[in-house]
C-alpha cells in the first residue's frame, strides 16, 4: 500500500517543492558563460569564462562574420555587463495580468484618441504604404501604439549591451549571441550609430520594437534617405512593420476576427482548441452568431477560422481568421494579437465593447500554475513540464480533465478547475491508501 502512495503522492510533492525552491532561489546577477575543455583522458570539463573570455570569442566570431574589428572595438568600447538586464530577465511575476485588464490598457481613450489624430496626421504616408505592402492604416497604428506608444517610448538601453549582457549570461545563449552579432551587422550597414541604438532591456528596437535578426530580414527605408531607420523615422517604421506583416501572409480587405455569442446550450467548448478550422458559414450552422449585422457574410462565408475563448466559456468568444496568424507571428501572445486587431477596430470607429468578462474570477499564480501542472501529469492528463507556463499542452491537458469530469471544456485555468483537480488527486490518494 505505501509503494503504491509513494508512486503518486510523493512525485507530486518533489514537484511541488522544487518548483517552490527554484522560484524563491534567487541566481547570481551575472553568472558566467562556460566553455567545455577536455582533460587528459577525454573527460569534459566546464571552465568559467571571465567576461573579458567571452568577450575575446565573440569578437573573433564576430569577425569571422565580416564585422570590421574597428567597428567591434567601438560598440564593446567600455561596456560590461547590464545588472539590470540580469534581473529583468530573471524575474517571474507570481500573478498574470487578466485578459480584460491589459485589453482595457491597450485600447484605452487615451490611445485610441492619439492613434485617431496620428491616422489623420500620416495619411499620405500611410496610404503610400498600403498601395506598396496592402497593409491597412488602421493596424500598422495599432502596432505603433501597442509597441512603443507611438514612437514615445522605445526604450532607453544600449542594445549592444543588453544583448552582450544576455548572450553571457548564459540562459538560451545561442539566441542571445545570434542577435548580438545581427545587432553589429546592423551598426556595420550604417543604418545606426552604437549611440542611437537603443531598445528594450531585451534588445528590442525603435518605434516598431524589431529584433536585431527580423529588423536585417524585414526594416525598409521608406522614407528615401539610404538608411532604415526604425528609431527616429515613423515612415520607416510604419513601412518596416508593414512588410512584416505582408510577408507573414496579411490578406488587404478581410478582417482579423469577429466576435461571435454561442449557444447556450449544448455547445462542445472543446471545438475552441486553436487547431479546429471550419469555414464561417460552418461555424454559423453549428449555431454561433456574428455580433455585428455590418459584416458581409457572402464576401466572407468561405474564410477559414478558428474559434478563440481568451477567458473560458464564460467570457466573450471571437471566431479568428486568417490575419490574426499574422498578428501572431508579429508578436507569438493572443492576447497581444487580440488587443492589436481590437484597437484597429476602435481606430476605424467599429469598437464595441465585447460581452462581459467574468470578473469574478481569480487569476492563478505562479504556483498555482505549477501545482496544477504537477496535479495533472500525475492524474494521467499530461501538461508537459511543470514550469507555471500555460501553453498548448496544458490547455489540452485541462480540456481533457474537463471532459472527464463532465465539465465545459473551454481549456481555460482558474481557480475553479484548480479546486475541481485538488480534489479528483485527493480522491486517487485516498483510494490508493484503502488499497
Amino acid at each position: 500500500m505505501f509503494e503504491r502512495l509513494s508512486s503518486f503522492f510523493i512525485l507530486i510533492m518533489v514537484g511541488l517543492l522544487a518548483s517552490q525552491a527554484s522560484a524563491n532561489t534567487l541566481a547570481p546577477l551575472v553568472t558566467p558563460s562556460v566553455s567545455t575543455a577536455v582533460t587528459t583522458n577525454n573527460t569534459p570539463l566546464m571552465v568559467q569564462q571571465s567576461f573579458a573570455q567571452w568577450r575575446a570569442g565573440l569578437r573573433m566570431e564576430a569577425v569571422n562574420q565580416g564585422i570590421a574589428p574597428l567597428l567591434f572595438e567601438q560598440a564593446f568600447a567600455g561596456l560590461s555587463p547590464d545588472p539590470q538586464v540580469i534581473a529583468a530577465d530573471q524575474s517571474q511575476p507570481e500573478f498574470s495580468r487578466p485578459v480584460w485588464e491589459y485589453l482595457d490598457s491597450a485600447v484605452s481613450s487615451w490611445r485610441v484618441a492619439r492613434g485617431k489624430a496620428l491616422l489623420a496626421e500620416q495619411a499620405k504616408t500611410l496610404q503610400a504604404i498600403e498601395a506598396r505592402y496592402q497593409v491597412e492604416p488602421s493596424i500598422l497604428v495599432a502596432v505603433w501604439g501597442m509597441e512603443s506608444s507611438f514612437g514615445r517610448q522605445i526604450g532607453s538601453k544600449n542594445v549592444i549591451r543588453s544583448l552582450a549582457t544576455l548572450a553571457y549570461e548564459g540562459r538560451r545563449s545561442d539566441f542571445w549571441r545570434s542577435q548580438l552579432i545581427a545587432a553589429l551587422h546592423i551598426l556595420q550597414e550604417g543604418d545606426i550609430s552604437p549611440n542611437g541604438m537603443l531598445g528594450s532591456w531585451a534588445g528590442a528596437m525603435g518605434q516598431t520594437q524589431f529584433m536585431p535578426t527580423t529588423y536585417r530580414q524585414y526594416a525598409v527605408d521608406f522614407d528615401g534617405n539610404g538608411r532604415r531607420d526604425i528609431w527616429n523615422s515613423s515612415a520607416d517604421a510604419l513601412a518596416s512593420a508593414a512588410n512584416y506583416l505582408s510577408l507573414s501572409g496579411w490578406q488587404h480587405g478581410l478582417p482579423w476576427g469577429l466576435e461571435v455569442q454561442l449557444p447556450t446550450r449544448g455547445f462542445d467548448y472543446a471545438m475552441a482548441d486553436g487547431e479546429q478550422r471550419k469555414s464561417l458559414s460552418q461555424w454559423l450552422a453549428l449555431g454561433v452568431t456574428l455580433r455585428s449585422d455590418e459584416i458581409n457574410r457572402k464576401h466572407l462565408a468561405q474564410q477559414s477560422a478558428t474559434l478563440f475563448l481568451p477567458s473560458g466559456h464564460q467570457g466573450p468568444a471571437y471566431l479568428l481568421l486568417d490575419n490574426f496568424r499574422s498578428i501572431l507571428k508579429y508578436n507569438n501572445s493572443t492576447s497581444y494579437a487580440l488587443a492589436i486587431g481590437l484597437l484597429s477596430n476602435a481606430l476605424q470607429g467599429d469598437y464595441r465593447t465585447p460581452a462581459a468578462w467574468p470578473k469574478h474570477e481569480r487569476m492563478l499564480s505562479h504556483k498555482e500554475r505549477i501545482e496544477l501542472q504537477t496535479l495533472l501529469n500525475q492524474l494521467g492528463f499530461s501538461s508537459g513540464n511543470a514550469d507555471g507556463i500555460i501553453g498548448v499542452n496544458s490547455r489540452q491537458a485541462v480540456r481533457s480533465f474537463q471532459q472527464a469530469q463532465g465539465l465545459p471544456a473551454d481549456g481555460y485555468p482558474n481557480d475553479a478547475l484548480l479546486d475541481n483537480v485538488r480534489k479528483a488527486a485527493s480522491k486517487v490518494y485516498s483510494k490508493q491508501l484503502q488499497r
